[in-house]
């Protein structure tokens, strides 16, 4: 193992992924590491408020929907919350289970580590206060994450809205909830407590939710929400907002028609912002894009040359693994010789609706746009046996081929279990795999897996042609 000498001192800001990530390969590499937090609890927003507590909460809801729409013949069952508090408490639990083994007790017996609990700011290039302390170090990493963004909306700020983290620490299930937004937090909120109980209204901007996707995707997934009863208002310019005794009122021009929402709370999921707030970034030279997310290189360098940043703080590809991948790339790229640029060239993703939207590389829309001569192949999961067996086919598998080299350049996928199915057309994508050779490939009979074969079928030949088992 090389090691560096605690000559180099790396100062981390934040406690999230990034952070850890950073922490763990810096002490690989025997350097010496402050870590600076405040705010979320160690483990930032994943483990505290975000991937962890709503993935847990999706789940309960998601029981709660099966037992109650039962789709097998001569088979009765049904369910319901019978004890919201306690359903909380779970989760809680879970929460601080993780944090304690995944976060706090990695860093508890960690050498020339410290930890230090406050807000950082920029006093120069290798320095920061902390209250009354100043500390120096040689290198320095920004993965303070981000923060919900709140609408500028009028009497928003004088209402007890909710974000992620206050919707998953209510105590009470409320009766009616409006959400505002329409991409991945806002639906996955959405449909967990509307399973849980809640009469669910979606108020989204532009026309479509998910408006960054395909209609395809868009329309079916809109399509399941309002069969479950979950109303999707689109169109909002929303006027004022408003708390009255018991609920909160909602103006809103609907494609120009003034109406009046109401319900017991409201959720704000309206995006994410960067937290570079209140670093003095601007004292030191450090150059933020447009929204204001910190500008890096493509070794993750900021513009000064001792100063890395990582993860949600940078405005883009705000997921948890990702914040992880950058860090690592960035601690090496700050103490080798050799850098070695982050690669993004195949990043999947998955919203955690139900059913889930995955997706990674390009649709055949952005394909088309980048100059790619490409075909699509359409497979709805009613053509998947494992799908029919347990008799819930909603959904689809595409996937996009580059004509030319018969390779996949990008794959969309609705189905209820989309991000098991994702990582198979990823692995394909990374190493180049013909989709000649994906059709040879022996996928296990009644799997949903099988449907990625299938799909890859599809691109010279009908499905309607296959018998079971048929190549």
């Amino acid at each position: 193992m090389k090691t560096l000498g605690n000559e180099n001192h790396l100062i981390i800001l934040g406690g999230g992924s990034a952070a850890f990530s950073a922490a763990i390969e810096a002490n690989r590499l025997g350097v010496k590491v402050t870590m600076i937090n405040d705010g979320l609890p160690i483990g930032g927003t994943c483990v505290n408020v975000g991937c962890v507590p709503s993935k847990n909460l999706i789940r309960s809801a998601e029981t709660i929907y099966k037992a109650n729409h039962n789709p097998f013949e001569g088979v009765k069952s049904s369910a319901k919350v019978n004890d919201f508090h306690a359903l909380i408490e779970s989760k809680e639990k879970l929460v601080q289970n993780l944090r304690e083994e995944k976060y706090i007790n990695i860093i508890k017996d960690m050498q020339n580590f410290e930890l230090v609990k406050g807000y950082a700011t920029f006093v120069d290039v290798k320095s920061v206060q902390v209250g009354t302390r100043v500390i120096q170090g040689t290198h320095i990493l920004i993965c303070n994450g981000a923060s919900p963004m709140i609408a500028d909306i009028k009497g928003l700020n004088m209402v007890d809205y909710l974000t992620n983290k206050e919707a998953f620490e209510l105590e009470e299930l409320p009766e009616s909830l409006i959400v505002l937004g329409g991409s991945y937090i806002a639906l996955e909120v959405a449909q967990m407590f509307s399973r849980l109980g809640s009469k669910v209204t979606i108020l989204q901007r532009s026309q479509r939710i998910l408006s960054t996707q395909m209609s395809d995707i868009t329309d079916e997934l809109s399509r399941y929400f309002k069969e479950e009863g979950i109303s999707i208002v689109t169109g909002n310019a929303v006027q004022s907002i408003s708390q009255n005794t018991g609920h909160v009122d909602v103006v809103s021009l609907v494609n120009g028609s003034k109406k009046v929402f109401t319900a017991d709370k409201i959720v704000v999921a309206t995006g994410r912002r960067a937290n570079t707030k209140g670093l003095n970034l601007e004292k030191i030279g450090i150059e933020l894009e447009r929204n204001q997310g910190i500008k890096v290189d493509e070794y993750l360098q900021t513009t000064q040359a001792d100063i890395y940043a990582a993860g949600d703080v940078l405005g883009k590809n705000m997921f948890v693994y990702t914040a992880a991948y950058e860090a690592k790339v960035a601690i090496n790229n700050m103490f080798s010789s050799q850098k070695k640029a982050a690669d993004f060239s195949v990043l999947p993703w998955v919203i955690f609706t139900d059913p889930q939207v995955a997706g990674v590389g390009m649709d055949e829309l952005q394909a088309e746009q980048a100059g790619l001569h490409v075909d699509t192949a359409m497979l709805p999961l009613s053509y998947v046996p494992r799908a029919l067996a347990a008799r819930d086919t909603r959904g689809f598998i595409k996937l996009v081929r580059n004509i030319e080299d018969d390779t996949l350049v990008g794959a969309r996928i609705l189905a209820p279990e989309g991000s098991e199915l994702l990582m198979e057309v990823a692995v394909v994508m990374k190493f180049g795999i013909k989709v000649e050779e994906l059709k040879e490939m022996l996928h296990p009979y009644l799997t949903l897996s099988e449907g990625i074969k299938l799909a890859a079928i599809t691109f010279t030949k009908s499905v309607k042609e296959l018998s079971c088992c048929a190549t």
